[in-house]
Order: C-alpha cells, then structure tokens, then sequence
C-alpha cells in the first residue's frame, strides 16, 4: 500500500489499452448540448445512465440523475461515497456534454463520434473537452482505492451535461442540493496545459460577458447609386462604435473594463509561464495591452473580441445601402471587474462618444463570473507540491485560467477553494474539428491525479476543513 503503487496502477490502467478502450465508448455518445434536438438530450441522459453511473457505483458511489431545473439544460448527476466524519470531503466535477459535432468539418479520415488514433493523438469530440479529463480522475480514484482498500477521504461528485451552453441550471441545482454537495475543497479537471510535458494547475478562471451591437439607420435596402451620401451607412456607424471601445492594438478603453487586480503577487505568480510558443498559432507581440507581457494580457487582464460582425448579405452582395448592421462581441474579464456592470458600462461609454443609437443586446446564454484563488492557500500549496513529487518538480501555476469554466457556482455557492488541474493541452482544437488529446500527456495525467488523491487520503483531516 503505497503511494509509487497507486501511480503504477494508474499507468498500467493506460498501458494496458483500457484508457483508449474506455474513452472510445465516451466518445460514442452524442452528447451535443446545444444541439435542441431531444435526440441529443436523450444521449446526455444515456451518457450518465450507462456510462458514468454504474462506473461509480462499483466504486461504491451512492449516486443519483437528476432532471435539471431549466428545461433547456441536460440531466445532472450527484453522487457521494463516505468513507468517515472525521476526515476531509473532497468534490470533484466533470462535464460529459460537448459542443456541435460538425461532422462535415473534420478532415478525411476523422469523425467526431469515433476515437481514431494517429501517433501520439486521440481524435474524436469530447476527447479534449472533458470527457478524457473527468475519466482520468475517475481512474486516478479507482488506482488510490484498489491500492489502499479505501481513499482516505470522502468523495463527492458532480457530473454534468450542459456546461456548453454556460451550465445552464447548475447554480439552481447547487443551492437546492447544497447539503449534499458541501465539501473542504474541489480538485477538478478541464481545459489544457500551457505546456504539454508540464502539469498546470490553477485555482479560477476569467469570466465572460456576450453581447449583440445593433445600428438600425432605415427600413430596407436602397440603391447606392440614388442613395448613396444621403443614407448613414449603418456598417460605418458599427465600426466607429467598436473603434471606440478598444485602440488599434486591442488595448481597452472603457474605463470600467480596465481591472485593478493585476497585482504584484499575481505578476510574481505569471512571471515565468511560457505564452508564446508550442502548439496554435503565434502570438501578436504588438497586441493588447502594450504595458503587460503576453501572460499578464491572457491571465491577468481583460480582453475585448468582436466573434462576428454582418451587414447585408455577404454571400450575395448588391449595390445597395443595408438599413442594419450587428457586431457579436464578447468580453472576457478577470476578478476586480463587476460582471453587473460590464454592459452599463458600455452604454455610458458609447453614449459619451456620440453612439446613443447603437443599441445593446445581452446573450440569454448562461456566463461564469471571474474567480481567482491566491496561489498562497493552504490547499493550493498542498496540491501542488504532491504534483510536483509526481513530475520531478516541473509545475506551471495560474492564478486563473484564460477563458472560463462555471467555477463561481463551486466558490459563490458551496464556498469552496477550488484547485484545477487541466489534461489537455493548448493546440487540441478544443470546441472545433478535429478535436484531439494527447496520449502522453493523458498517461502523464493520470499518474498525477493518482498522487494528489493518495496524498489527500495520506494526510487526511491534517489538510484544512471548512
């Protein structure tokens, strides 16, 4: 019983195939939550039935579906293994639904809903984005409980399958259900390394707000020939007002869009973490915010994206002055912004300048406020030395992750530190075709949460307690 034979258990769990095998089946499930198809939702639901549920129960997790309280959010699953009063509650969380397949999108050869192995790469939707992360931890638990007969620990467990849609319903579920969900802290998976051959850890993540901006000038289209100097253009009057919000390298104007959280800690925290290079495109070194360095832009600061922008009929262009044009935008920021205010903001500051009629139109869709944990906690110090006896010491540390993740339900409801530890890596074409994970550093990955659950189990209630 000891910590070096729960790691070789984990990683015989890889070497041995079961990982693809078991990630093959998760991947099979259509789990597509923006999908409004009841096909859809009925594959949400078989995915915590038939292949997560009794997985638990043979852990000897208690574990319950339930209907999610808004009608276009999927079924949630809530389960609990005790193991004793006196020692520390863990929950972790998982997300088994996944955006769009776009099955005409991938390249010859690939398919979203069948695990196909080139090399060192695992394709298929959800590979990344989260069902590899939720079953490594699940296997990383089975290895610590085969190996010391229990985990040294209780466990509680959430799984759910509209987090692609901004968890929708979840924050109602977690107040309801509290008392079951109460915890000492959350150890959870998603997103990606910043380095594939180095763990990260981080404890928050940025939020986002999205919005519509909308210029009506007239009714119709008309001839810009006849028309053309005497009908405002409603496209020009759009790029002027988006003009005005960020300078011409990204860097934001809006006064209350602009944090005051970048502090010396959190600088000291980003200092060292590598931004610019490995998989994806290349950094713009001459945008964003021209005082920070790339990492203080992308963990530290806020940024400001137009998603979309239409006027007329691009695929069919006329001679002819639109009476409309709209501009999806999005905002993504860190802790020390009011999320209440990110679009009175707006409103102010286009006003000021002389945009009274563009207009704003907030997304229904479901955004994550911005959560940040000090590097310094107890618990985020702990989790990260035993990844660090793991991986000989390498570990990059965020104070919080660039994009966002619905972790202000874990800390504004339940009041949780909250502790991440992401299993993909940053070139995976994550939410896109040809979606992938990596094999090493899913192997990687499960030595490393089999030696943060066994050290939790180790120390026990000695780790701090609500």
């Amino acid at each position: 019983m000891t910590r070096t034979a729960a790691l070789h258990r984990a990683t015989e769990y890889f070497d041995q195939g079961r990982f693809q095998s078991d990630l093959t089946h998760l991947v099979s499930y259509r789990t597509e939550s923006q999908n409004p198809s009841q096909t859809a939702r009925t594959e949400c639901a078989r995915y915590l039935d038939v292949a997560i549920g009794p997985r638990l129960a043979a852990m000897g997790v208690t574990y319950e579906v339930i209907d999610n309280p808004d009608p276009r959010g999927g079924p949630l699953l809530i389960g609990e293994r005790h193991e004793s009063h006196d020692q520390i509650t863990v929950l972790t969380y998982g997300h088994g639904d996944t955006v769009l397949g776009q099955e005409d999108m991938w390249r010859d050869g690939l398919a979203p809903w069948t695990l196909i192995e080139e090399g060192d790469r695992l394709y298929g939707r959800g590979t990344a984005d989260n069902k590899n992360q939720h079953i490594i931890n699940i296997a990383a638990l089975e290895a610590v409980l085969a190996t010391r007969g229990r985990l040294g620990f209780n466990l509680r467990i959430v799984i759910e399958m509209s987090e692609e849609v901004g968890s929708i319903g979840l924050a109602q579920v977690f107040a309801r259900y509290k008392d079951r969900l109460t915890a000492d802290v959350l150890i959870a998976s998603d997103g990606p390394r910043l380095q594939p051959d180095v763990p990260t850890m981080f404890m928050g993540s940025r939020g986002a707000t999205t919005f519509d901006l909308l210029v009506e000038t007239h009714e119709g289209a008309h001839h810009s020939g006849n028309w053309g100097g005497l009908l405002a253009d409603p496209a020009m009057i759009l790029a002027h007002a988006l003009a005005s919000i960020t300078d011409r390298r990204g860097q934001i104007k809006v006064p209350e869009w602009r944090p005051d959280s970048l502090t010396d800690t959190v600088r000291a925290a980003l200092r060292t973490l590598p931004v610019t290079d490995g998989d994806g495109p290349a950094v713009n070194p001459d945008w964003g915010e021209e005082a920070l360095t790339p990492a203080e832009r992308v963990f530290g600061w806020n940024s400001f994206a137009v998603l979309a922008q239409v006027c007329g009929v691009p695929e069919a262009p006329v001679n002819a002055i639109s009476g409309w044009a709209r501009a999806t935008c999005q905002l993504r920021y860190v802790v020390g912004t009011d999320p209440a205010d990110v679009v009175p903001a707006l409103r102010r500051h286009l006003d000021a300048h002389g945009f009274e009629d563009v207009q704003i139109t907030e997304h229904e869709r479901g955004f994550f406020s911005a959560t940040r944990l000090d590097p310094k906690h107890p618990w985020a110090e702990y989790v990260a030395n035993s990844i660090r006896k793991t991986s000989g010491g390498a570990l990059h540390i965020l104070p919080n992750l660039a994009g966002s993740l619905p972790n202000d339900s874990f800390t504004d409801i339940l009041d949780l530190p909250t502790i991440w530890v992401p299993h993909s890596y940053r070139g995976c074409s994550q939410h896109a075709p040809d979606e992938h994970v990596l094999k090493s550093v899913c192997r990687n990955a499960l030595r490393v949460m089999a030696g943060i659950f066994w050290d939790v189990g180790t120390v026990g209630s000695a780790l701090p307690k609500k």
